[in-house]
């Protein structure tokens, strides 16, 4: 999408200030930067394209023909210095005995919307007259019971949806044009179904994150934001869905932009934001504690990227790095879960039970509700990571 400047934007962004980046000036020195740049955020090295670094400054280029931004940066061993930012690091607040969370402030992000509009953004299936099995749904039932376990622990919660639907008032019917020039950058042809297609894509998976990101940056400014999903492998037609063996767990951590995604002035100008920032230390201690925790409670194998579209986090295997809308616009860090394989044999057998207290024999295994064994080891991960703090 072109704005008026030359810029290419991504669908439904703004036009960034960039004089916003002046509020880092001397936050992080060249070889921090370099670092982050080759191992966290653009890998492939294609920001040299519009980062230029020396030892004193970065100069960096918001589009073609536009006159750079010069960020003086720290000079090698001077004393570290916190971003201007509204979130705390976890050493900036004191857990207390018994509220290992005291102090903390922290956004629940329901992944998708369920309700009328979960077929819409395909992820929902039916078998029968089973019960449904619906992403947008089962997120929500899990953010409302983690909320409460949270809240006990001592943090302050909020959910940036708290019942199914949109939070946008953004609808399809008003996105035709954006989805036209959407799908003319990627050269797809303009036909009514593909029109029709986008602009409900642009709707749920563009509109509606956009806003949830404006309400967390802006409204309720957390410490974290703790993304709540469920994986799932190709299911085919949703009325008569495959299901599969396949089982896994992951969690994903902003990073990984590819040169073409890099071509976009609003998909820069947020990386950087949150390189400078600095989220990617805090987004990765305490995503390693809530993956021991989700790997404990659950006993899932590891999923493996086998694409090029995400570089591993660390040493654990459980974590990734992948360019997602959700994690690139939340300024804060972010905890991204996927567990659990929707529409495999054992998880559709316990979405079939229900949210339950207490344990169920399920396929012979005494088990816990699947929705409250997620929103548990969320917690305790939590509560490692945080409670650890009094520092």
């Amino acid at each position: 999408m072109h704005s008026g400047r030359g810029a290419l934007l991504s669908p439904l962004a703004p036009q960034p200030d960039w004089n916003t980046l002046h509020r880092y000036s001397g936050i992080i020195t060249a070889s921090e930067f370099e670092r982050l740049l080759r191992q966290v955020y653009v890998p492939d090295g294609s920001w040299r394209q519009w980062i230029s670094l020396t030892p004193t400054q970065a100069m960096i280029t918001p589009h073609a023909g536009a006159t750079p931004v010069i960020l003086p940066l720290a000079s090698p061993g001077s004393a570290a210095k916190i971003p201007p930012r509204f979130w705390k690091e976890r050493g900036q607040r004191s857990p207390q005995p018994g509220k290992p969370l005291a102090g903390l402030r922290i956004a629940i992000d329901p992944g998708h919307l369920g309700g009328k509009f979960a077929r819409m953004e395909a992820r929902w299936f039916q078998i029968g007259h089973s019960r449904p099995v619906e992403e947008g749904e089962m997120t929500l039932i899990v953010a409302k019971i983690l909320k409460k376990k949270l809240e006990a622990m001592g943090a302050e919660v909020w959910l940036t949806r708290s019942k199914n639907g949109a939070t946008t008032s953004l609808r399809p019917d008003k996105l035709k044009k954006a989805a036209a020039v959407s799908l003319q950058e990627e050269g797809a042809p303009l036909s009514s179904t593909r029109l029709e297609f986008e602009a409900e894509r642009l709707f749920y998976r563009v509109g509606e994150i956009r806003n949830r990101a404006h309400l967390v940056n802006s409204v309720i400014r957390p410490d974290l934001v703790v993304c709540l999903h469920f994986n799932a492998e190709e299911w085919g037609n949703p009325a008569r869905p495959t299901l599969t063996d396949k089982n896994h767990l992951h969690l994903l951590l902003s990073g990984d932009i590819s040169g073409n995604e890099l071509l976009h002035e609003d998909e820069r100008y947020t990386m950087l934001v949150k390189l400078l920032g600095g989220t990617h230390g805090e987004e990765l201690g305490a995503s390693e504690c809530v993956a021991r925790s989700l790997a404990a409670a659950t006993g899932l194998p590891p999923f493996i990227y086998h694409s090029t579209n995400a570089i591993p986090a660390s040493s654990n295997p459980y974590l990734w790095i992948r360019n997602l809308l959700a994690n690139r616009l939340f300024e804060c860090p972010v905890v991204y879960c996927e567990p659990y394989v929707m529409n495999s044999n054992p998880v559709f057998n316990r979405v079939q039970l229900g949210d339950y207290e207490g344990r169920r024999n399920v396929s012979g295994l005494s088990l816990p509700s699947i929705y409250r064994e997620y929103a548990d080891a969320v917690a305790q991960g939590l509560a490692d990571y945080y409670g650890g703090a009094a520092n």
